[in-house]
């Protein structure tokens, strides 16, 4: 598939990057500029693949978590996509991105969230929501599903944790019960081909994992 690209943008991009990393400073560990790199390079692979406008794919990837440590101190009462939309459109407008592709970057920020997120329409928009969810699973996932855990002052484990009353930003976040709530259906959820076929071997590595997490907890080995 080809990927477009629009020359006169490359140099918008690179300011977008630096004022991205800017931003994500007051981000913590799980939603770092770290993060954002790894997805963008993600997308970058996956449009390879795929196909898709490039240039909206990496800025959509830059601004995605810009509205995350609003969420973050809110204690998930707050959507970090609804205020990323609303802190990157005068970003773009600021970086003379046109119109047209503010609307479509701005989409693919708005519906890359798991929860309560709308659906992802655009090509570029599965692009961005794909290669943020394969950050969430496998041997990366696991590591920021135990830093956020951190975060919230959460427990290693939990034994006997009761998943359906128990809550997000609390002590008893821990990164089983992430993998509970939302981590083992990812692989699930991915739109592209590609997408799919790099989130099977993470689901299983990390899905071996937590079992022998939940093993070891019990002194059963």
């Amino acid at each position: 598939m080809r990927m477009m690209y629009n020359v006169s943008n490359m140099g918008n991009l690179e300011k977008l990057k630096k004022e991205t990393i800017e931003i994500l400073e007051n981000n913590r560990g799980s939603h770092d500029w770290e993060h954002t790199e790894r997805v963008l390079n993600m997308c970058m692979h996956i449009a390879s693949v795929e196909g898709g406008d490039i240039d909206i794919i990496q800025a959509a990837a830059l601004l995605h978590d810009i509205g995350r440590h609003a969420q973050d101190i809110g204690k998930g009462k707050l959507s970090h996509a609804e205020i990323g939309v609303k802190m990157a459109r005068p970003i773009l407008e600021r970086y003379q991105f046109s119109p047209e592709s503010i609307e479509k970057i701005l989409h693919c920020i708005e519906t890359h969230r798991y929860r309560k997120g709308g659906e992802p329409k655009s090509l570029e928009a599965r692009i961005l929501f794909d290669a943020d969810k394969l950050d969430a699973i496998g041997a990366i996932g696991i590591g920021r599903a135990f830093v956020f855990a951190g975060e919230n002052g959460a427990a290693v484990h939990i034994r006997n944790l009761n998943i359906e009353t128990s809550k997000s930003y609390t002590k008893h976040d821990t990164a089983y019960r992430e993998f509970k709530v939302k981590l083992e259906k990812v692989k699930d959820r991915i739109f592209t081909a590609e997408g799919k076929r790099i989130a099977e071997e993470r689901h299983d590595f990390m899905v071996a994992f937590f079992n022998r997490l939940k093993l070891e907890a019990t002194g059963e080995i």
